[in-house]
């Protein structure tokens, strides 16, 4: 019960961090209590920090023994996954690759230069997280965005709708196999889920919504789009050998994804790579990987708490409405969450499994809570919404047309 209130405070701090960067500047500058509502302003560091002070009452009422024990009973692997994987995929080499597959394909459409790659980006970007893993695909597409979209002049709406169109395609561009997506994996081995069966299950509707949903933002921002020049590159071209090591690095995290000792060792490895080629490459992204590991790692803190009312709330409901209450559900809670609680519950039928992982999948664009990858699009993308970052609440909104969208194509192909 006291892990869920701390789980709840957490959840409105999200939505206030607004107020903290406000309260920020009524403080002298460089002061220590400019720095601390600045730090509480940061999305990325509520969850830990929450995490934090539960640790500390826990400590206090029940003995620290009892707490060190609980956190060493948790799985940490999702965040130390995502930390790395954010930070081999957001190097020069990687996204230079991925640049050019997006790129190439864009030059087939019929479309102006800027449109074509919007919309290729929209698509390919988020269902490549079916083989790289959402959280690779999340970065490479966001820093896409980044540099082709968002550092230009371009309204507020753009960039909202296109983060919401961002968040709800990789959260369900990752379900065409059993093995990149964080709802997937946390029931596809108990399940018995392989990804013939994703594919004919979950993957062609995936592919139809995520279609829908890049469309839908290029025809209403289609004059936008052809107004945004083109900029020449001018950053220094990448060897050929340097993008084969680092192709054979994040495909090494990626297949080594369930063993945390081998893929930090090889990371390890990465970043001496990385130190002795520095002319090819960008500042390595450490500082915002750890953010987004460190969030994650405060949500995985709280997950193992809210059993006590999930697992009941579940049993409770038939398809339909299981499959909009776990929509509504992810919007709170990370859905790999949801989606593990729901496989402990014994007795499920078929149609209950597809319709609690098919609305896990559908709601993780509604916040930057609401999917593993989220925080990642977030902490790269959110510099360009002004000094108060990202409202969670224009998220919430500019996400909710792409998740009906998305929430149509799970639920109405299958009937």
């Amino acid at each position: 019960m006291i892990g869920t209130i701390f789980f709840a405070i957490a959840i409105v701090h999200t939505f206030a961090v607004k107020r903290f960067q406000v309260l920020a500047q009524k403080f002298p500058e460089g002061s220590v209590l400019e720095n601390l509502f600045h730090l509480l302003g940061e999305v990325e560091v509520v969850f830990g920090f929450w995490a934090g002070l539960w640790f500390c009452y826990s400590s206090l009422f029940k003995g620290s023994s009892e707490a060190i024990h609980y956190l060493e009973s948790l799985n940490f692997r999702e965040p130390l996954f995502v930390f790395v994987i954010m930070t081999v995929a957001a190097t020069r080499p990687i996204i230079q690759v991925a640049k050019k597959i997006i790129f190439q394909i864009a030059k087939l459409l019929p479309l102006p230069e800027k449109t074509a790659k919007y919309l290729v980006t929209l698509i390919v970007g988020p269902l490549l997280g079916s083989f790289i893993t959402e959280p690779a695909a999340m970065t490479l597409t966001a820093l896409i965005l980044r540099d082709e979209f968002y550092q230009e002049k371009v309204s507020d709406k753009f960039k909202y709708f296109t983060l919401g169109i961002l968040f709800v395609n990789v959260s369900i561009g990752g379900v065409l196999t059993h093995y990149a997506a964080p709802p997937i994996l946390m029931v596809a081995g108990k399940w018995g889920w392989d990804t013939p069966f994703m594919m004919s299950h979950f993957g062609y509707k995936a592919i139809i919504a995520v279609v829908l949903n890049a469309s839908l933002g290029t025809i209403i921002f289609r004059e936008l789009l052809k107004n945004i020049k083109t900029k020449i590159e001018d950053k220094k071209g990448v060897p050929i050998w340097l993008i084969v090591v680092h192709m054979f690095f994040i495909t090494g995290v990626v297949v080594l994804s369930h063993h945390p000792i081998m893929f930090l060792a090889l990371f390890l490895f990465f970043l001496g790579v990385a130190d002795i080629s520095k002319e090819f490459q960008d500042t390595i992204q450490l500082k915002a990987s750890l953010l987004v590991g460190f969030f994650l790692a405060g949500l995985v803190v709280f997950g193992e708490m809210q059993t006590w009312w999930l697992q009941p709330l579940l049993t409770r409901l038939s398809a339909f409405p299981l499959f909009l209450g776990s929509t509504v559900l992810t919007g709170i809670m990370d859905n790999a969450a949801l989606t593990y609680l729901g496989s402990q519950v014994s007795g499920l039928s078929e149609s209950m499994k597809y319709s609690l992982v098919a609305g896990a999948v559908t709601g993780g664009g509604l916040t930057i809570i609401a999917n593993a990858p989220n925080p990642a699009g977030f902490s790269i993308l959110k510099e360009f919404f002004g000094n108060e970052g990202i409202s969670p609440f224009m998220l919430l909104v500019a996400a909710l047309i792409p998740t009906v969208i998305a929430g149509l194509c799970f639920w109405g192909l299958t009937m």
